[in-house]
């Protein structure tokens, strides 16, 4: 059969049901069977890959936990039960793991309706919810006039009368139920766990970017305060250049007073050339400060020399009859005066 290699290998041979019953479950045909696991006490088996198929699980992974379960494990067993003939598959004997009733619940209640498919939920819930009274309603007659019993493993015999079944399976719906909010209950413990770490995570994002932000107006004020000085102290150094110029005796003039110079000879040229048209007095004018300065251009004048320079010219204007064109003595740094 499709589940031979699945039935449990602790008991040696199937047990054969002294009766066998089919329930039709909602449209699902289910088998219950009445054996007797050892002399003198009997009790129904369910075979459960038919559930098991009929609520489209996976047998194997059902199989799986159940052999997990210290309690279902211990009451596994093998049956021979008549296969219903369906589809290509036809009838006959086989070999189905089953449990006893009693447990048929610990079984149905191990298995979360909230996580499987949505179209299958409301089946497993009316199975979780009525399947273990419809099957027991079954064997109702036979429970009332036989004290079916129970013989595990370890030796144990439980009476069917006592306890009430029906106590026994909400017993066992209890325990599922608590077993499953312990497992919601770590669930939702590592969720709020993971929720504050990702809250803290983005707290501390939200302060990183807050300081970077900061930190980058910082920079800019930085560099702007950077320019401001670059700029002050280009500005010094002219002014330290044009004072150096100044007051070294060896050193030319600046181009403030070579200016200054050439302004006031094409002044004074133009002044003589009213008195003697003829005769070109830029030449001449520029010939006697080379002369007497020892320069081959005015713009090489030693800055010791330059008031002297000023005097002179301002001599030549006023032998021409004129009142002087230029009486400084020194020129100041900026030779052009302030508004």
């Amino acid at each position: 059969s499709d589940d031979n290699e699945n039935v449990p290998e602790k008991e040696s041979a199937a047990l054969i049901p002294l009766e066998e019953k089919t329930v039709d479950f909602y449209g699902d045909q289910i088998t219950a069977v009445l054996v007797e696991p050892t002399s003198g006490h009997q009790e129904v088996y369910v075979p459960l890959k038919p559930i098991s198929d009929y609520l489209g699980l996976s047998w194997a992974g059902q199989l799986e936990r159940i052999k997990r379960d210290p309690v279902l494990s211990e009451f596994l067993r093998g049956i021979r039960v008549t296969r219903i003939p369906k589809g290509e598959v036809s009838g006959g004997l086989q070999e189905s793991t089953s449990l006893p009733l009693e447990y048929l619940p610990g079984w149905l209640f191990g298995i979360n309706a909230n996580r499987v498919k949505t179209e299958l939920r409301d089946k497993i819930i009316r199975y979780q919810r009525d399947c273990y009274r419809a099957l027991w309603k079954a064997f109702k007659e036979e429970a009332e006039a036989t004290p079916f019993t129970t013989t595990t493993q370890q030796g144990r015999t439980v009476n069917w009368r006592e306890p009430n079944p029906v106590l026994v399976q909400i017993r066992q719906q209890a325990l599922v139920m608590a077993k499953m909010a312990e497992e919601q209950m770590e669930i939702e413990a590592k969720a709020l766990d993971a929720l504050d770490q990702a809250h803290y995570a983005h707290q501390r994002i939200d302060e990183f970017y807050l300081f970077a932000n900061e930190l980058d107006q910082k920079i800019g004020k930085i560099d702007q305060k950077v320019d401001d000085i670059d700029h002050k102290v280009d500005d010094i150094e002219q002014r330290v250049g044009d004072i150096d110029q100044t007051v070294r005796p060896g050193a030319i003039i600046s181009e403030a007073q070579a200016s200054v110079i050439v302004n006031t000879v094409k002044a004074l040229a133009e002044y003589l050339t009213t008195k003697n048209p003829k005769k070109n007095h830029y030449q001449s004018i520029f010939g006697e400060l080379s002369r007497r300065f020892q320069v081959g251009t005015y713009r090489r004048i030693k800055q010791a020399d330059y008031p002297a320079v000023l005097a002179l010219l301002d001599e030549l204007q006023r032998s021409a009859g004129g009142e002087g064109i230029h009486t400084q003595s020194l020129l100041p740094l900026d030779p052009t005066p302030e508004a």
